[in-house]
Formats: structure tokens, sequence, C-alpha cells
């Protein structure tokens, strides 16, 4: 099951409080004050975590409590500080709170990480507050609170081609094709129903991540369809892989009605490289047709077919000049 959305509660522990104590000992007079401060509360972290890929375990668990931390005590002694609660997100996870919408971190590497809420700090004890003229205090502090939110988690996931098409385009049989991912294919729409990713290889070293989204249709962008879904991970892709289906009438309306839905939903996506493939070549019969398409397109297309292969390392280098456009590779 793939959760990309979750609601969540986090408290961070309080701190201790700070002891009222006095030293007494046996022929000591005016021992003075000893009391400890107080520990303080653990931080609330979230850790990107690489054995995770979906917010599944956020579904179940609502509310987050790190320690709180321990009191002082007499003889100058402190309490102990709590540790933090460090919660693994999967990379590519963003942070907000619910009421504002305020973001607050966006997790995308792993082993980054950040402090979310704050525990709160160890009260004092009296023998903090001891001077030349209150020898004697008996004042000491209360731990302060620990901070508490309530947050908004999102998991956009991050990949560097992303394939953008209308359900049944071909897209789960790509992705099978160049990757060992293993997606549903089917012969009916939205046979995807979440993002599925697969490593690429190009050449001995070199390789990339392939992105399988849910298929986008009108009026993805107010959420008709699998299109919110569709479109939170598109944002998070380098390249965008439009496929278009040769098969259906008029596969060049199609690509029009794709660029509007990513264009309401956020126009920068538009200005990223993108790549136009014609899909299902080996059920084309008709030439004719297929030289129309390809002289109406600009840039021009990659013409494949993922059941034979063909036009697959065309589209293969295309995607790699980009990319290496986009971040060229060290040199030795």
């Amino acid at each position: 099951m793939f959760i990309d959305y979750a609601k969540i509660q986090v408290q961070a522990g309080r701190g201790g409080n700070g002891c009222c104590s006095f030293r007494r000992e046996k022929n000591v007079p005016l021992g003075g004050p000893d009391g400890g401060h107080g520990g303080n509360g653990g931080n609330i972290v979230f850790q990107v975590d690489a054995s995770k890929r979906t917010l599944l375990d956020f579904r179940y668990n609502h509310l987050y409590r790190a320690k709180n931390g321990t009191h002082g005590l007499g003889k100058d002694m402190h309490g102990k500080n709590a540790p933090d609660l460090v919660i693994g997100v999967p990379a590519g996870t963003l942070v907000r709170e619910q009421e504002t919408g305020v973001l607050l971190a966006d997790l995308v590497s792993e082993g980054q990480s950040i402090v979310i809420s704050h525990g709160g700090n160890g009260g004092r004890g009296n023998a903090a507050f001891s001077s030349s003229i209150n020898r004697a205090p008996r004042r000491r502090e209360d731990g302060h609170l620990g901070e508490e939110r309530l947050l908004e988690l999102e998991l956009k996931v991050i990949a560097d081609v992303g394939l953008v098409g209308h359900p049944n385009a071909g897209k789960s049989t790509l992705l099978a094709r160049l990757s060992a991912a293993k997606p549903k294919i089917a012969d009916y729409p939205f046979t995807t129903l979440e993002p599925n990713l697969g490593i690429v290889k190009l050449g001995k070293y070199d390789s990339f991540v392939l992105a399988d989204i849910p298929g986008l249709i009108e009026g993805a962008h107010s959420g008709k369809g699998l299109g919110l879904q569709f479109l939170r991970h598109i944002e998070r892709t380098q390249i965008l892989l439009f496929l278009l289906d040769v098969s259906q009438p008029d596969p060049w309306k199609d690509y029009e009605i794709l660029v509007e839905e990513l264009r309401l939903f956020n126009k920068t996506l538009l200005e990223r490289p993108t790549i136009i493939a014609f899909s299902k070549l080996d059920v084309m019969t008709d030439q004719t047709i297929l030289d129309e398409l390809i002289e109406k397109s600009n840039p021009p297309p990659i013409v494949i077919s993922s059941v034979t292969g063909a036009g697959l390392p065309e589209l293969l280098q295309k995607i790699q000049k980009i990319l290496y456009e986009l971040t060229p590779p060290p040199s030795d």
C-alpha cells in the first residue's frame, strides 16, 4: 500500500523540575543550597531513512511523544537529559504546519535530519539562586513544556525522469522493459494506482531513476481521476517524458491536454526539459498516419515500442544527453 499523505501530532519532552535542597552534614554548619537542575526534554527529530518508501507508518500512529527530562536532586545532582525521538521518513517528505500550511522541512537526501519540535529546558535548582545577600534561597524552577505541533506530511517521489501520459498509454510496460521493476500491467485504464520507481542502466556505470506515476486525465489539476496523486509526484522529476499512444484517434490532442493540466497545476513544470515519445509502434499499421503525427510534432518525437524494443536505444541516448546537460558527469 502506497501512502503519500498523513496528519500527525508531535509532542517534545518536558524539562525536569529543579530541586530545592540544602546540604545537611554533621559538623558542617550553614551547608548551603545544593538543589540540582532538571534535565532537558527530548526533541522530536525527523530523519530520512532509506529503508522507507511510503508514509504508511503514520497512518496507524498519529501521536509521537518524546520522553521528559528527569528532575534535579539534592547534593547538586542534575537531572538526566531525555533522548531525542528520531522518526524515520522516506526521501522526498515535506513537513508542514497543519493550521498555517507553512513549510517546515523538505527532506530529500539520505541521512538528512531536522529538529521539528524542541524539548523544554530543565528548571534550575535553588543552588543557582544563591548569592551574597541570599545564602539560603528557596526558589527553584519547574521544567518548561516541550513544543507541540500538528503536522502534515506529504511524500513526493524523487526521480530523474517522470512518465507523463494518459491511463493505459504504456507507461508501466515501458518501465518494466527498461528496468527490473515489476509494475502491474493490464489492458484497462488506471492499472497503476501508486507510483513505481525503476533504476535504468545507461552503459556500464551510469543509471537514472524512472518514475511510472498514475495516469493523467483532463481535469486532473482539480482532483479528477488520480490527478492530484500524479501531479504531486511529477514535481520532483528533472525530465518529463510524455508518452503518447499512437493507437488513439488523436495522440497530439492527448498531448495538448497533458500540457494544459500541467500548466494549470504548476506552470513551472513546463520549463523543464521534455521528451515526446509515441508508444505502441507495434500496433500501428498505417505508416501514413504515423508520418503525419511526426510531422506535426515539435520537438520531433521518438517512436518506440516497449514490446519489441524499437526506438528504446534512441530514447535512452536522449535521456542521457539531457541528464548530462543538467548535471555533467565528474571528470577523471
